[in-house]
């Protein structure tokens, strides 16, 4: 509003022209200075200082963020994009980056972004995951990727614990759905499909196909090669967070990591649906029906794999003892 302000008063007799910028500037500070008292939330809670999750019992339930979104244009206006650099802090513009599932490096390439009324410092504040799920309270974690809103979430024992965005495979290489296991990852891997890609925290979750997640660009649109393309805060937290497989030998799986399942479509010719949050701020959430029902037909898999890696890790305990 202050810049169309700006340009109105350049058409005004100039002795009332200075008075209408100060107005204009008066009301950008006291924006700013709302806008800042709104946003005082609480940090990211789910990573303990050495950078490892949080134990169960210290997951905390975020206050959901109930307000209005609106868009801003962005590409091939630099005085918006100048607006959007200056107004909001690094922790604020992060959440909205997210929210439009982009990394910090390009967002002046995308012609729109959706920006909440009031931007808060949590991102779980954002969630469209329900923050609660009966259906998991015996699975001790897993990590769900959402193929229509390009996010993922981390679950530990139905409580959850992170979530995040994502850009997955692109019509051309879709990722796989399903169900999943994290098996094994590597810190720094080169990219199989090409070797001038370098994959950090790359953590494989198809074996044979070379399918796992990883950090890479996020353009604001499912653009990948059939991995799952992460911010690198996610991608190194999930890193710690998953269990790979444990294994015999080169081959011999004794029991899987951490469960993770990838579901749905992503609507490839229509609009981006995190932009549909300006005319419906709960466009985005995901029921929990929605999940319990893609869920369900996986549950006792889950729970029959994860019995038998703890009776091989109690196995692996008596013997070393």
């Amino acid at each position: 509003m202050c810049l169309l302000c700006v340009i109105e008063a350049e058409n005004i007799y100039p002795m009332k022209k200075r008075n209408i910028i100060l107005f204009c500037i008066f009301f950008a500070v006291l924006g700013l200075f709302l806008e800042s008292c709104r946003s005082d939330k609480q940090k990211d809670e789910t990573v303990t200082e050495d950078g490892q999750p949080d134990p169960l019992d210290s997951i905390s339930v975020v206050e959901k963020y109930d307000g209005g979104y609106r868009t801003i244009a962005v590409k091939g206006n630099d005085s918006l994009t100048n607006v959007f650099d200056n107004r909001y802090t690094d922790e604020q513009r992060y959440v909205i980056l997210a929210l439009n599932r982009l990394d910090g490096y390009r967002y002046r390439s995308v012609d729109s972004l959706v920006v909440p009324d009031s931007t808060w410092s949590d991102i779980k504040s954002y969630s469209p995951f329900p923050s609660e799920l009966e259906t998991l309270k015996d699975v001790n974690k897993i990590v769900i990727f959402s193929y229509p809103l390009q996010a993922f979430a981390a679950y530990v024992h139905g409580k959850l614990l992170r979530w995040g965005p994502t850009s997955m495979g692109r019509k051309d290489a879709q990722t796989p759905t399903g169900l999943h296991f994290a098996n094994w990852k590597k810190e720094e891997h080169i990219s199989t499909v090409d070797d001038e890609w370098l994959l950090k925290w790359n953590f494989n979750i198809m074996n044979k196909e070379g399918v796992g997640w990883h950090l890479y660009a996020l353009p604001g649109i499912p653009a990948s090669h059939s991995c799952l393309r992460l911010l690198e805060e996610d991608a190194k937290y999930l890193y710690s967070f998953a269990d790979m497989w444990l294994i015999e030998g080169t081959d011999n799986i004794l029991a899987q990591g951490t469960p993770v399942l990838v579901y749905g479509a992503y609507d490839f010719e229509g609009r981006k649906p995190w932009m549909a949050l300006a005319g419906n701020p709960k466009a985005n959430d995901i029921s929990v029906d929605e999940l319990n029902q893609e869920l369900q037909p996986h549950i006792a898999k889950i729970l029959e794999e994860q019995k038998k890696r703890e009776t091989v890790e109690k196995e692996s305990t008596s013997d070393a003892s």
